[in-house]
């Protein structure tokens, strides 16, 4: 049974749907762009869900054409092109917000998670990071960073993010995909990161 829901888990807060996900809380926060009407917020959302999510497993999906990727991607390495591929896409994702001129914080945000993806990317070539916490945690980081920073307390979205940060960290032990320190380091990477561009810049 905790297997089958931490499986469960470790899908509906895969690395592709967080952005998406972050995003769509973001809008929920109380947070000064939330004046935005729906449009907007829809064209943001459509834009984050295609650069974040969409490319990324259709490029994952052409690479398990060949029969020697390995689409669980268990060894580290297996993880690179998929890594370089997504920093590419976040970055296609941070000029389509520039074009409509989007609040800062939404292109900081991608710009930031390409810096995130890049490190994991050199990461990777020696260690199995874990690219689920990476997501969570520059997520929470980027809530907490903005909560700080507009003296806003989205108390509700705050803990969100932290109950979704142990859930998602206890599924990826429970499967053992990876290591206490795995999981520690990709959380603190991803939240120390996108905290420290969206507070500072």
């Amino acid at each position: 049974m905790a297997t089958k829901l931490a499986k469960l888990i470790s899908v509906i807060f895969h690395p592709v749907l967080i952005p998406t996900l972050g995003f769509f809380l973001l809008f929920n926060s109380g947070f000064y762009f939330s004046i935005l009407n729906w449009e907007a917020k829809r064209f943001v959302l459509l834009v984050v869900l295609f650069s974040t999510g969409i490319l990324p497993i259709m490029s994952v999906a052409i690479l398990a054409l060949n029969p020697k990727f390995n689409i669980l991607m268990e060894n580290s390495r297996d993880r690179i092109i998929p890594l370089l591929s997504s920093s590419i896409f976040y970055y296609i994702g941070f000029m389509l917000l520039g074009r409509m001129k989007a609040f800062p914080v939404f292109k900081l945000f991608l710009i930031a998670s390409v810096l995130v993806i890049i490190v994991l990317l050199f990461i990777s070539f020696k260690w199995k990071i874990s690219n689920h916490m990476a997501a969570v945690g520059g997520m929470t980081g980027t809530m907490f960073a903005l909560s700080f920073r507009s003296g806003v307390n989205p108390i509700f979205a705050l803990l969100t993010v932290v109950l979704i940060s142990g859930l998602v960290g206890s599924a990826r032990l429970i499967l053992n995909k990876h290591s206490i320190p795995q999981v520690i380091a990709g959380y603190g990477l991803g939240f120390s990161v996108l905290y420290l561009v969206i507070y500072f810049i």
